[in-house]
């Protein structure tokens, strides 16, 4: 192999064997480890458990070099032939659609593959090499010492010796909670556990507003450990930490880093469709390690491996309050896109807005498309112009999400980017067009969990206004009324 400095780039310049066997952790090969070089710490704490891209290492060329010549630096293929087969190194793709090429000056080959699949990431192609850490480890000293005075209600106790026990012997284990079981407090004796015993902890979640949700409780709870909240836009995306918290989409930077890596809402988009992300799961994880699924709605091909026994599980039916979870009702409101369109909201569901407003209880508003979000604002507005809308894309989400938490905004309208991760104390739930095809049963019972969370305020109103009822509204409600159900069997509720 030689380099080529172009544009204070190093480019590695080789030749793919074809056919090569290589397995997906196989690196270039390791120049010997020269025992006697004053490495940099600062580049070892930046580079440790990470295969990133020259771009996104801040430190000068010929110091990276100079890491690599003394063997203290390794590089992987960014994107190599498998069996005549192009395949990304970061994400794990190899559908070739997802790959294009360009004419590349950097190796001069006229058609220079790339990954098209990760590139918000950076763009990754055949002559890019991927660095990582192959020095002396680096040891975090943190105090993993758990400051929470709370009590674990039954159902959340079991669950936390099981995540516990997982933890420690590096197990599987599917926690299947339902919405508001507190399974956040479930963790912290396992994280504390795990902590201890010096093992690096991961969180990763789908969704940035549950990074933003969890990073402050666990800083809470832990307040002398070191944590970072890994998301777009993250300042803290190259903080060494010994507990993690992330997007599943930023574990793509990450290789063999974790001793635990507990995925929030494992059933969520796009975590659940997009195959990187459970490849980067894998990818950021330690060959010895444990792994914990975290779910109020698992598929129907979960319930059934758990019924069969073929993955381990613990099931929390109940709330950590002991009380039912609320079940929604069914509104019809006739054909609401006909009465949009002609500036008008339902007069049911008009009436519902002005009940919250009345009370002066927080709401949330759901629709089934982006597109319709401003329309329905603009008509709400007719009632309390403090009513906004929110979207994954809206530029001000976060500002919007934090407002409506701090109570100065009284309804949100959004689409199901907020049926998970934002918890309001004491709020209703509507769902307008709650009979369209986006409101599957998990996205109904998610979007039903705003309800009831707290202990100060464990029930409220859940309406789904439809234009006719599906098979996932019925499901979603039977899926509740089961989990009360079996909480009370379970002793896990009170009975009435």
């Amino acid at each position: 192999m030689r380099f080529l400095h172009n544009n204070s780039f190093l480019t590695p310049v080789f030749t793919y064997n074809e056919g090569l066997p290589l397995s997906r952790y196989e690196q270039l090969p390791q120049i010997p480890k020269n025992p006697h070089f004053s490495f940099s710490k600062k580049l070892q704490q930046h580079l440790q458990g990470k295969e990133l891209l020259l771009t996104e290492i801040p430190f000068p060329v010929e110091e990276i070099q100079n890491h690599y010549e003394k063997g203290y630096i390794q590089l992987n293929y960014g994107v190599r032939r498998k069996q005549q087969r192009l395949f990304c190194t970061r994400c794990g793709n190899s559908n070739s659609s997802f790959f294009s090429s360009f004419d590349c000056a950097k190796c001069g080959e006229p058609e220079c593959h790339y990954c098209r699949k990760c590139i918000m990431m950076g763009r990754i192609s055949e002559c890019t090499p991927l660095y990582s850490w192959s020095g002396p480890h680096f040891l975090e000293e943190t105090d993993s010492q758990l400051q929470w005075e709370g009590q674990l209600s039954k159902g959340q106790a079991v669950a936390s010796q099981r995540v516990e026990n997982a933890v420690m012997n590096n197990n599987e284990l599917l926690v299947w909670a339902v919405c508001g079981a507190g399974k956040t407090e479930v963790l912290f004796k396992g994280i504390e556990r795990g902590l201890t015993e010096e093992k690096k902890i991961c969180i990763a979640t789908p969704r940035t507003d549950v990074v933003l949700e969890l990073a402050p409780r666990l800083r809470h709870v832990f307040p002398s450990t070191s944590i970072a909240a890994l998301y777009g836009g993250s300042e803290e995306k190259h903080k060494s930490a010994a507990l993690t918290i992330s997007t599943t989409h930023q574990l793509l930077r990450f290789k063999q880093t974790f001793d635990c890596i507990i995925v929030d809402e494992v059933d969520a988009f796009p975590y659940s469709a997009d195959t990187s992300l459970q490849f980067a799961v894998e990818k950021s994880r330690k060959e010895k390690s444990s792994l914990i699924y975290l779910t109020a709605t698992p598929s129907e091909k979960w319930k059934n491996d758990v019924k069969q026994k073929k993955r381990d599980a613990v099931t929390i039916p109940a709330r950590y309050h002991g009380h039912p979870l609320p079940v929604p009702e069914f509104a019809w409101c006739g054909n609401w896109r006909k009465q949009l369109s002609k500036g008008k909201l339902p007069k049911n569901v008009v009436e519902w807005l002005k009940e919250r407003l009345t009370s002066g209880k927080q709401a949330f508003l759901f629709v089934p498309s982006v597109r319709l979000i401003d329309e329905v604002v603009g008509l709400c507005r007719e009632l309390d112009q403090r009513i906004e809308g929110v979207h994954a894309e809206d530029p001000e989400r976060r500002e919007k999400v934090l407002r409506f938490r701090s109570g100065e905004m009284p309804i949100i309208v959004t689409s199901t980017i907020l049926e998970r991760g934002v918890t309001i104390p004491n709020s209703d739930v509507a769902v307008l067009g709650s009979e369209d095809g986006i409101f599957t049963e998990s996205a109904l019972v998610q979007i039903s969990g705003r309800v009831g969370r707290s202990a100060s305020y464990p029930t409220g109103n859940i309406t789904f206004f439809h234009y006719g009822k599906t098979k996932a509204m019925i499901e979603a409600k039977s899926h509740i009324g089961q989990m009360n159900h079996k909480a009370l069997k379970s002793d896990f509720i009170t009975k009435k």
